[in-house]
């Protein structure tokens, strides 16, 4: 510090020598100045690292999250940047729920972001593939917490599946799986599986036209849920599938007749397929 002072006092000096009459008017104005606009105290209110700032930073990148258009609408997008950043974005989340848009951008016209897409969804593929492997050998040891594995085998597997990423091979083979999961769970805990699992099964299984093991489904939930919408929605679809136009309309008189609420979207569903 003294020697920065010593330093600023021989160039005010050597100032003073060579310019005796600018010198001392030059320090003089650039004191001034400093005492009109720098002595006053900083106002840290609106430093960027208040709270209220950072907190508005924040909501604003949430917002921003939340805005994001789907990769299905960028899928056209022809600014090769925006599409990859958009890429990135989705990945950084919960890449197993996002495996059907991801399969989109396999289409792209920007290689990058197809070649980039296709490894991410081979690796989530594999990676679900490894995991029912494993999660099946722990269900057929049996054991106390085999109907826990049952359980969250059956939810892991729908979350995928309802997707339709694999082949139509692999897609059958896979929701015979699940349906056989869904089988030890009802068989050894059916208090246990909810109409929320067994629609599930239902909606799968009838994606691959397996009706015969829809049907069978479709008359557990409305042995055990008699009074959910779901319980009729699924056979209101199994029969429109099956082309079971007696049985379809026996169950939307039985509908009418129940206590239970239909929303728009199952107005809708008897609409059109009627």
């Amino acid at each position: 510090m003294k020697r920065r002072l010593k330093k600023s006092h021989i160039f005010i000096l050597i100032v003073m020598l060579i310019c005796p009459v600018v010198g001392p008017l030059f320090f003089l104005l650039a004191c001034l100045w400093y005492k009109l606009f720098f002595s006053e105290p900083v106002d840290l209110d609106d430093v960027i690292f208040s709270k209220e700032r950072v907190k508005a930073s924040v909501r604003a990148e949430e917002e921003q999250e939340r805005n994001m258009v789907s990769l299905e609408e960028a899928i056209e997008v022809t600014n090769e940047s925006d599409l990859r950043n958009l890429m990135m974005n989705i990945v950084k989340g919960d890449i197993r729920k996002s495996l059907a848009s991801i399969s989109l951008a396999l289409n792209s016209e920007d290689t990058e972001t197809a070649h980039y897409a296709a490894s991410v969804l081979q690796d989530a593929l594999n990676d679900f593939r490894m995991t029912v492997e494993k999660q099946k050998k722990l269900i057929e040891e049996g054991g106390a917490d085999k109907t826990v594995y049952a359980d969250m085998l059956l939810n892991y597997m729908n979350d995928v599946l309802k997707q339709k990423v694999f082949t139509d091979m692999e897609q059958k083979s896979y929701v015979a799986e699940m349906d056989y999961v869904g089988e030890v769970l009802y068989a050894e805990a059916p208090d246990a599986m909810g109409i929320e699992q067994m629609e599930a099964l239902i909606l799968r299984l009838l994606e691959i036209d397996n009706f015969t093991d829809c049907e069978k489904w479709c008359e557990r939930a409305k042995e055990k849920y008699p009074n959910t919408l779901a319980a009729y929605t699924c056979r209101l679809k199994l029969y429109f599938s099956s082309g079971q136009r007696e049985k379809f309309f026996e169950t939307i008189e039985e509908l009418k007749q129940s206590p239970v609420v239909v929303d728009r979207e199952t107005l809708e569903l008897i609409r059109v397929f009627r």
